[in-house]
């Protein structure tokens, strides 16, 4: 048991560097800069309320910035170990195939931990402390869900390009999925129409096993400050229930696997 939880800490220790190797934390910090630029800019040409348009418009960005870099980072990595045949020798060792999953998965929660770090500052100096420390937190978890469903893509699909599809779809739809709700429930829509009750009954299914990623990182909490410890922790137990989920279907794929 004690060698599994050495082979944990080795696999999370390497790929944690791998960070470094790959000039991630540099393309993060260029990320930083930009939203930052874009915000005092746009500051510039506001006419009203231009501290609040920066401190939207710089968690938006960052926000998107920081999925796709972190989904990015993750796909590629583990793509590359099937490519290179890395993950074949991983899986020779006499180690469970559930040790590796663990340590990539906390090698790159660490990775998006740490990216959130920077994150949470600069939106301490565009907004309130407290509403800023509340986001980080939201995006920190928001970014560990992106992190468990990039390693579901990335394992399953053989292809970097059809996994970061994937991945952007799962992230889009779960964004979302609140809006088409409304929509297909909306006074517009005619419920008395079969078609009509399927699109309704079809995105409420979604909606129970898509998370609700709307809720998370919200740009109106730096302004109104609505953000709390409460919001975080449902967060924090969505997060943890679909970290399980995804979890359970990376290794069932992995364990299924032929290498």
């Amino acid at each position: 048991m004690k060698r599994h939880y050495r082979a944990v800490f080795s696999i999370a220790r390497y790929t944690a560097l791998e960070a470094l190797r790959t000039r991630y934390g540099w393309l993060l910090l260029m990320a930083l800069l930009a939203c930052l630029g874009v915000a005092l800019f746009s500051g510039q040409i506001a006419i009203t309320e231009s501290r609040q348009i920066q401190a939207v418009l710089a968690a938006a960005l960052l926000r998107l910035a920081m999925v796709f870099l972190l989904a990015i980072f993750v796909i590629t990595s583990v793509q590359r170990e099937f490519s290179d045949k890395t993950i074949e020798l991983a899986f020779s060792l006499p180690l469970p195939r559930a040790a590796y999953y663990l340590g990539k998965l906390a090698a790159y929660s660490l990775v998006a931990i740490l990216s959130v770090l920077p994150a949470c500052l600069l939106m301490m100096f565009l907004s309130p402390v407290a509403p800023a420390l509340y986001w980080s937190l939201s995006l920190m978890l928001e970014l560990l869900i992106v992190c468990a469903a990039s390693l579901v893509f990335a394992t399953g699909l053989s292809q970097p390009t059809s996994a970061i599809s994937a991945l952007l779809a799962f992230y889009l739809a779960g964004r979302s999925i609140a809006a088409f709700q409304l929509i297909a429930h909306g006074p517009l829509a005619r419920h008395d129409e079969l078609s009509q009750r399927a699109f309704s009954t079809l995105i409420d299914g979604l909606a129970y096993l898509l998370p609700d990623l709307d809720r998370f990182s919200r740009s109106d909490w730096l302004v109104y400050g609505h953000g709390g410890w409460e919001q975080i922790g449902v967060q924090a137990g969505q997060a943890l229930i679909y970290l399980l989920l995804l979890s359970a279907v990376a290794l069932f794929d992995l364990y299924r696997k032929n290498l």
